[in-house]
């Protein structure tokens, strides 16, 4: 049986420890933070770190721009000791804008900047009194060590690496440990595009496939009312369907011109819209909805053998605080023990 993670996105700090202890009382295999231009993901992590004891805890995702290497393997080091050993780094980029104008960061070959980046945090891992020598394209680091360098509690922890399209998923199976898939892909672009990727990545590594770990976001709502728990999923596609960089997944189901109404709407600022704009099927093949039995149903029919890890979402686009957090609360609930 599929043991799920939860996805924590949005509220504040003090409801990631209270959610965050729930999950774990509840038996949730992992739970995982996210991060935006309001939320930083090693703060969360840090927090959630601390007001738990067994379930793995991880990032999905903290930015893998915006910080250097050698911040970012520190703070990866910092939260794992924190965890006891628990953390998994799962870092992204983002879309070309967040690069450009939220980090101010070159948007340009980003699969290439994070195959350069993963392996030399781990270098960052396993340093000696050698220090670190490299010159990149990306990334130049000289750093010789001043004083003795104490070991981190785990050299080998695990990176996953979020990806949509193709490239990044290649570079997931080059170079990381794991791929964080997106809220909105399906089944069919999962066995259609993102294994055969993965694998790719895996071979031209010379890796195996048992290497690399498939995790995934299930946007999943619950509400006694299935209308609503209907609408609330639509909401968060149509968020989705407006970036171009995620077109790929809607344009293999052939949604194009759904996505081009969504993105009129979009611009109009009309929400109801938007949501009116995605179709019903396309609810059913990239979200679960319903009451609590219709959900969890739906949930071990429809998603067993997709992911190794399966992360739970909460749609949060057009809902009110109050309304997310019982949705979190009962999908804690309803796959709790």
């Amino acid at each position: 049986m599929i043991v799920p993670g939860i996805v924590l996105l949005g509220g504040n700090l003090r409801t990631v420890v209270d959610l965050t202890a729930r999950a774990e009382a509840a038996g949730f295999d992992s739970v995982w933070t996210t991060e935006f231009y309001e939320r930083s993901a090693t703060v969360s992590l840090a927090a959630m770190a601390q007001c738990s004891k067994r379930v793995t805890i991880g990032s999905a995702i903290a930015y893998a721009v915006g910080r250097s290497p050698l911040v970012l393997s520190a703070e990866a080091r910092d939260l794992d000791e924190l965890s006891g050993g628990r953390l998994i780094l799962g870092l992204g980029t983002g879309t070309r804008t967040m690069q450009r104008d939220w980090h101010g960061a070159d948007p340009d070959a980003p699969a290439l900047r994070v195959e350069e980046l993963i392996p030399l945090l781990r270098r960052f891992w396993s340093m000696d009194d050698r220090g670190i020598d490299h010159d990149g394209r990306f990334y130049s680091v000289h750093l010789k060590p001043t004083v003795d360098v104490t070991p981190p509690l785990r050299t080998d922890m695990p990176v996953y690496l979020a990806g949509v399209n193709a490239r990044m998923i290649r570079a997931a199976g080059t170079v990381a440990d794991g791929l964080v898939g997106h809220p909105i892909f399906t089944r069919r672009y999962v066995e259609e595009v993102v294994r055969p990727a993965l694998a790719a990545g895996v071979d031209r590594a010379g890796r195996k496939e048992a290497d690399v770990a498939l995790a995934g976001y299930v946007i999943c709502s619950i509400h006694d009312d299935p209308a609503v728990a209907r609408a609330e999923a639509k909401a968060q596609i149509a968020f989705y369907a407006v970036v171009r960089t995620y077109a790929a997944v809607f344009a293999l189901h052939g949604y194009q011109r759904d996505v081009e109404n969504i993105r009129t709407a979009w611009q109009q600022r009309d929400r109801v819209a938007m949501i009116a704009a995605v179709p019903d099927e396309l609810v059913d093949v990239m979200a679960i909805t319903g009451t609590p039995e219709e959900v969890r149903q739906r949930f071990f029919e429809d998603f067993r053998g997709i992911y190794d890890h399966a992360l739970l979402y909460s749609p949060s686009f057009g809902l009110s605080d109050q309304r997310f957090a019982d949705n979190l609360q009962a999908i804690i609930e309803t796959f709790g023990h």
